[in-house]
């Protein structure tokens, strides 16, 4: 079940991303800080994508509550799969067959990632200290990378703010899954713990730094980077901070690293693929649309 419900919301993310993506190029916006969401909300292909990624979120919220942090995180890499033919159909954006080959990769590593590691077990919250510490390294590893995404060409920003978007969505993922398991034991148990409002500012920043990587118009690589990282950091959140385990023989690890490498890379082809084709400074001429993936 939690399988099928990070699948569906991968579809849904996919497709708000997309009419995100179409709604930050259509036109240049004023604020680039903790307005930029307001000035957004104004356009309604915005807001429609907005409602994309909330049933999106729910979906992975209710994958949250009955499964593992390590197993729904990873499955929502397949968003670029769905953002590939929905990107082509809503941008006109042509899809290359490199870029085919490359989301079969990540698909095919994702499983191979799941089938290996076999993640299981877990907590389902931990000591406030523990969410500060790994709050606090999140915060160390984003605020530079902020930073750096506001110099350069526009494929650097867009990944340097890709990768700071991708640990935030994975820290939200965190807070979500001990939200939704406050939410079922009672229902207005949610509102009496911290977890719910920290969600609420992490994913307010998160959605500000994916927008602010969007509208670099160098979307491949703010896509793939944010989809790379949140996974990765998702595990790593699962098995240090939920103690979610994975299976630890040599053999296996070698296994996972081989598989989440795989499909690293398959990112990392999809985001030179389709930067190549927009050129360094964004769309060309030639390709007008710009590609969500």
């Amino acid at each position: 079940m939690d399988i099928v419900l990070a699948l569906v919301a991968a579809l849904f993310f996919a497709f708000g991303t997309v009419l995100q993506q179409k709604a930050g190029l259509e036109k240049p916006t004023e604020s680039e800080g903790a307005g930029l969401l307001v000035q957004m909300a104004k356009r309604p292909v915005w807001l429609a994508g907005i409602a994309a990624d909330a049933i999106g979120f729910l979906c992975q919220a209710v994958a949250l509550a009955v499964g593992r942090l390590a197993v729904v995180q990873p499955l929502l890499v397949s968003t670029v799969v769905f953002a590939l033919p929905l990107g082509a159909k809503l941008t006109g954006q042509k899809v290359r067959r490199v870029d085919v080959g490359a989301a079969l990769l990540v698909v095919v590593a994702l499983i191979a990632f799941l089938t290996i590691a076999e993640p299981s077990g877990g907590r389902d919250d931990a000591p406030l200290g523990e969410w500060l510490v790994t709050g606090g390294i999140c915060a160390a590893l984003c605020v530079p990378l902020v930073l750096l995404g506001r110099i350069g060409s526009a494929p650097k920003r867009a990944a340097m703010l890709g990768t700071a978007t991708g640990i935030l969505f994975a820290l939200s993922a965190a807070l979500t899954k001990v939200v939704a398991d406050q939410f079922d034991q009672e229902l207005f148990e949610v509102f009496l713990h911290w977890h719910l409002y920290a969600l609420i500012v992490v994913g307010y920043a998160s959605m500000t730094l994916n927008q602010l990587a969007l509208n670099t118009g160098a979307l491949a690589p703010a896509v793939a980077t944010a989809l790379a990282f949140d996974p990765i950091t998702s595990v790593v959140i699962g098995v240090t901070l939920l103690h979610e385990s994975l299976h630890t023989t040599p053999v296996q690890i070698v296994g996972t690293v081989i598989a989440l490498a795989a499909a690293l890379a398959g990112m990392a082809i999809l985001a030179r693929s389709q930067s190549q084709a927009q050129g360094p400074g964004g769309p060309t001429s030639a390709e007008p649309s710009p590609s969500p993936a």
